[in-house]
């Protein structure tokens, strides 16, 4: 991941340079180029998608998961392109930047969001949440499939771990989920998967 500019720019100015073949996030300002993911963690999030979209589909529920849509924070120059970000299209009205932009800021569009870890892991578990909680995201997964998290994150010794935070009275807890626990998703109660079986995904 390498940083392009130096010179801090808006959300609009991001917006109209953006190119459309490569994945880039507005960081406070900085446009950050994001790095080609690998194999591992994109079978991961392929994983992810497809079992949650078999969920929501069941469920009769207005979601979707965009391939290349944004995550707009309000409180400061930053955007930022989540691994999997489950829509729910029935809000989306309400979104300013929705059909120009392809951006989502309120919580209420936004039932899950889930990063998978890799080597800016620090984003994920500082940058990025702390954002998503101001933004009011209601549930937030860390998929650190290979424990690239410092040991408060990841325990110790260092085990993959899916982090699970849901946000209660504006302020997120965490559930983790190690091995074979189920993961226990407020978005999708009924959802049967355990962390060992989105660790196996990979090929």
């Amino acid at each position: 991941m390498l940083q392009s500019l130096q010179k801090p720019i808006t959300f609009a100015e991001f917006i109209q340079w953006k190119p459309e073949k490569k994945r880039y996030e507005l960081h406070d300002g900085a446009i950050v180029e994001m790095s080609q993911p690998t194999g591992e963690h994109e079978d991961i999030v392929g994983f992810l998608a497809e079992k949650l979209t078999l969920e929501y589909v069941r469920l009769n529920l207005p979601y979707s998961i965009p391939k290349t849509a944004l995550v707009k924070s309000a409180s400061s120059e930053s955007a930022y392109s989540p691994d999997i970000l489950l829509l729910n299209r029935s809000n989306l009205v309400n979104e300013p930047f929705w059909k120009k932009e392809s951006t989502v800021t309120l919580g209420a569009s936004i039932p899950l969001v889930i990063e998978v870890v890799s080597t800016n892991w620090r984003d994920d578990y500082y940058k990025k949440y702390g954002e998503y909680e101001e933004i009011g995201i209601i549930e937030y997964w860390i998929v650190d499939y290979l424990a690239l998290g410092s040991r408060k994150f990841v325990g110790n010794p260092k085990k993959p771990t899916i982090s699970i935070y849901l946000l209660v009275d504006g302020e997120y807890q965490v559930n983790q989920f190690r091995e074979n626990d189920c993961i226990q998703s407020l978005a999708f109660p009924e959802l049967s998967l355990t962390a060992e079986q989105i660790f196996q995904s990979v090929n």
